[in-house]
């Protein structure tokens, strides 16, 4: 067997090692964490749409 192929599986074996040692979340920390992600998401672009908003409607002043 080739150095190369050695190194392959070397590198996978040592893949499912070290993703045996993460520690998932459960469903309910999931789903939390997403719902998280999705409001603090949802937040920001509100506040840029409003900042958005501002600054079309102060060019149009200033264009007139």
């Amino acid at each position: 067997m080739s150095y190369t192929v050695k190194r392959i599986k070397r590198f996978l074996h040592d893949i499912r090692v070290e993703l045996k040692k993460v520690n998932w979340p459960t469903k309910n920390e999931l789903f939390m964490f997403t719902g998280i992600v999705i409001a603090v998401i949802l937040v920001i672009g509100a506040f840029f749409w409003v900042l958005d908003t501002g600054f079309v409607a102060v060019l149009k002043m200033i264009i007139r």
